[in-house]
């Protein structure tokens, strides 16, 4: 019998936890949930989830304070939810180790889908050698890029930049996170640095540089790549 993922839901607001009872163990999830933020660590330790969808408004502390303490012995996915739309806010939940994050109010099939990109990139997926999304291919193993099928050549630092985006497919990363990953921690401030290589990358690997599906801005936070295709 296949083991059901277990998802932990950290809200207090019961009619979203409620909601994603139902969304969650409809789509094949073990569903636990908890309205505090002690209460999700309590729970965490003791059902060891795979994902935890936590809250940013919780009655008992914030919840980027509660995202690091999991993160002192939680590494699994954690994705945010928040009816908070604070770009600061957002950016610093990432920076705290936030693997993603949804705005309320939130479709459900965003979520899930989201949840589901989380999970693979957990399970090694992102890791795999080969990268495919649209008309984009990445061979990591020999270094290679094509696009539409035709190889593409890239400089080593538009290289570097697209491998870190596609080992984080799906999942969106801060400008500061990649300026770090790619350029040092000393260049995390230079985001009109980075927005001219991602133009770079745009022109290579989209039918539409002006109108991105692959490579996409999350605003004042930072880019996503997209996924591997299921």
């Amino acid at each position: 019998m296949t083991t059901k993922e277990r998802i932990l839901v950290v809200d207090d607001e019961a009619p979203i936890r409620r909601l994603l009872n139902v969304s969650l163990e409809s789509h094949g999830f073990e569903f636990h949930e908890a309205a505090t933020g002690s209460e999700g660590l309590a729970k965490a330790a003791q059902w060891r989830p795979g994902l935890i969808l936590l809250d940013l408004g919780l009655p008992d502390g914030d919840g980027v304070t509660f995202l690091a303490r999991f993160r002192e012995w939680y590494a699994a996915p954690i994705l945010i939810l928040s009816a908070r739309h604070d770009e600061s806010q957002i950016i610093g939940a990432l920076d705290a180790g936030a693997n993603d994050y949804v705005t309320k109010p939130f479709q459900v099939g965003e979520l899930l889908a989201r949840v589901r990109v989380a999970l693979r990139h957990a399970r090694g997926n992102a890791a795999h050698p080969v990268f495919e999304a649209g008309r984009l291919k990445v061979d990591l193993a020999s270094r290679r890029v094509f696009v539409n099928g035709v190889e593409t050549r890239f400089t080593s630092t538009e290289y570097e930049l697209l491998r870190v985006l596609v080992r984080n497919a799906g999942r969106v990363l801060t400008h500061r996170q990649i300026l770090q990953e790619v350029w040092g921690p000393r260049a995390t401030e230079q985001t009109q640095y980075l927005r001219v290589y991602m133009n770079h990358l745009r022109q290579k690997i989209e039918e539409s540089p002006q109108a991105p599906v692959l490579l996409t801005t999350e605003p004042g936070v930072g880019y996503r790549l997209a996924g591997n295709e299921e």
